[in-house]
Formats: structure tokens, C-alpha cells, sequence
């Protein structure tokens, strides 16, 4: 099995999970390879149910992997027992969960919400209440922090999630889908929050979106199909990416050349690797 790559903070190899759904087994990832480095701002595109959220979850170490391993900052999360596990999601990863509601107290105040991990952290008060007014002020909320969760509206819900899931300047931020409830306005500020997070403290961010956007914004993109890792973006060039056992996903604009089930001649020389269209054989000629 391939170590993890140099200067990786997440390292992911042959990684599959199953779930068991109404007495079937559905396979949610199948050989997932990747590395994500330090302090790489990196979006997780692909259609729903692809398996986005569920290789989220296992980088947290919210769920255990059916088969393959997970190293984050050199810890192998497969194999850490359950209360090392737990110290780990505490003390080394920020979640931004899907639905803002399940972020937050939804009795306390915004305030109250952001000061929580920092106290459970040890914060002094007087760190917790001067971070908690510059993070009110980089998500638009300056107005909100005395008010109940309850009392905001969904898209002040998710900044403030956001700000909660940094209050402690996490090595590693998980976050699924932050801006889906956000205008454009309010969607760039947490952008920013993130690229400044990363510029200041060098947290990684793994963002799973669906927002053309956002995933402009990042570093990187890398795009889920059926399990697998499909391709990869930078600087707006997609690229393939040959899966362990050579497949090898197109993306969709050649897909118009060569559908599913198509046949092609691959063509090896000294520089590209070139693929070529050919009609099946005619069963009469044969």
C-alpha cells in the first residue's frame, strides 16, 4: 500500500464503505486514493449520492471504513481506539455539517454558540469574547450575536455554523455544502473566512459543494462519480485520473465521443496517450 505523500495532512488508500439499506448492500466508496496536503483548500464536486459526504465522514472519523486506510496528520483513524478517536475529532477537526440546525445549540445565543468550544477548550474569557467579535464580524452577523439560534434564518444559520466549526483555529475543516442557503454576497464572506483561516493558522479545508463558485475558489477540486475519484481541477484545467486498477473515468464532454460501452483503440507513443473511437465488429462478417 502506497505511503501517504509528503507534506500530506490527509491520506486516503483503497478506500471503500458499504452500508446495509433495506436488507442490500449499497457500496458508497469503492478504492478511493487520494492526498490532500497541508493547508490546501480543497472542494469535493460530483452529483448526489456519489459519495462526497460519506468520504467526508470517514476524514473525520466519524465513521469507520468497510475496507482501506485513512491517515490524517499521521494518525491511521482505521485503527485508533474509540477514545482516541474521539479526542481526535475534538481537538483536531471543525465539522460544518449539512443541515446549519444540527451545528448549533438552537437555545443559546450566536454568542454563546461561538464562545462553547473555546471554553470546552480552554480559552480565557477575555480570547473567547475578542474572537468571537471578530468572527461575528467576518461572517456579516454583528447584529445577530445576542440572538437565539432559533431566532436566525437559515443563511445566518450556516455562517455562523461556519464560524462555530473555526472558533478554534482546527488543523482540519470539514464542511459540507456551507454556502447551499447563502446569496453571493454572503457566500463570499465565508469563502474569505476560509482563505484567511488557511493564511493565518495553515488549516486545511475539504469543502464537499455542489456551487460552481465556491469550488472556483479552492485550490483544488477533485470530483467523486459512482465512489471513485474522477478527475481533478486546477486553475480551471479538469483532469482524469487513473484509478488503481487502470480505469479511468472521462469527463463529460467526451463522454459525446466515446458514450458508455463504447469501444476504444488507446494508442501508447512518446507523448500523448491517445484514444480512438471504433465501431464495434459486425456479428454477419465474423
Amino acid at each position: 500500500m502506497t505511503p501517504p505523500a509528503r507534506g500530506s495532512l490527509v491520506a486516503c488508500r483503497d478506500l471503500f464503505q458499504i452500508y446495509r439499506l433495506a436488507g442490500h448492500e449499497v457500496v458508497a466508496l469503492q478504492g478511493v486514493d487520494l492526498d490532500i496536503a497541508r493547508g490546501e483548500l480543497l472542494a469535493l464536486l460530483g452529483p448526489s449520492g456519489a459519495g462526497k459526504s460519506t468520504l467526508l465522514a470517514l476524514v473525520g472519523g466519524l465513521e469507520r471504513p468497510a475496507a482501506g486506510r485513512v491517515w490524517v496528520d499521521g494518525q491511521d483513524l482505521a485503527r485508533l481506539p474509540e477514545a482516541a478517536l474521539t479526542a481526535f475529532r475534538r481537538g483536531r477537526v471543525g465539522f460544518v455539517l449539512q443541515t446549519p440546525a444540527r451545528n448549533l445549540l438552537p437555545y443559546a445565543s450566536a454568542v454563546q454558540n461561538l464562545e462553547l468550544p473555546m471554553r470546552l477548550a480552554g480559552v480565557p474569557a477575555a480570547r473567547r469574547r475578542e474572537r468571537a467579535r471578530a468572527l461575528l464580524a467576518a461572517t456579516g452577523l454583528q447584529a445577530s450575536g445576542g440572538r437565539s439560534v432559533r431566532a436566525l434564518s437559515g443563511g445566518e444559520q450556516q455562517r455562523l455554523a461556519v464560524a462555530v466549526a473555526v472558533a478554534n483555529e482546527p488543523p482540519l475543516l470539514l464542511a459540507d455544502e456551507p454556502t447551499s442557503q447563502l446569496d453571493r454576497g454572503n457566500a463570499a464572506r465565508v469563502l474569505e473566512l476560509l482563505r484567511v483561516l488557511r493564511d493565518q493558522t495553515g488549516t486545511t479545508v475539504v469543502m464537499v459543494t455542489h456551487d460552481p463558485e465556491a469550488a472556483e475558489a479552492m485550490d483544488r477540486t477533485v470530483s467523486i462519480r459512482g465512489g471513485r475519484v474522477g478527475a481533478e481541477g486546477r486553475g480551471g484545467v479538469e483532469y482524469a485520473v487513473v484509478g488503481p486498477t487502470g480505469l479511468l473515468q472521462l469527463p463529460a464532454h467526451a463522454l459525446e465521443v466515446l458514450p458508455p460501452g463504447a469501444r476504444a483503440l488507446v494508442e501508447v507513443g512518446d507523448g500523448p496517450v491517445l484514444l480512438h473511437p471504433v465501431e464495434p465488429p459486425d456479428e454477419a462478417s465474423r
